[in-house]
């Protein structure tokens, strides 16, 4: 069983509600990995849509906010406790599916929700 806390803000991380966090950059742990496109607020299903750019050829991918070890306002900047190869290995984001079907973002919990390198 995965935990809901994959889904919510950790209360280290920074975050005040209602800050809009789309045009941050991102860094992974051991360095950039692109600008977040989307920011979701939902209850149990925060998270975050991540524009990666030229670094895996524009792909989008999705990180739940739990990932999120730190915000820092005043370089807009988010860091994540995930490497560019967990989140190059996560699995594709699709928008269409992600409006269309509920059980979508379980496979996010998943894949987040184990333990990471």
């Amino acid at each position: 069983m995965v935990s809901d806390e994959i889904w919510k803000f950790q209360p280290t991380a920074g975050y005040r509600a209602g800050v809009d966090l789309v045009g941050y950059r991102v860094e992974a742990t051991d360095g950039h990995i692109g600008k977040i496109d989307k920011h979701s607020e939902a209850v149990d299903a925060a998270h975050l849509v991540v524009d990666t750019g030229a670094w895996i050829f524009g792909r989008h991918v999705l990180l739940p906010v739990g990932t999120i070890e730190a915000i820092d306002a005043a370089t807009e900047t988010v860091y994540v406790n995930r490497t560019k190869d967990e989140i190059r290995s996560a699995p594709e984001y699709d928008a269409a599916k992600h409006a269309g079907e509920p059980s979508y973002l379980e496979q996010f919990g998943r894949y987040y929700g184990r333990p990471h390198m």
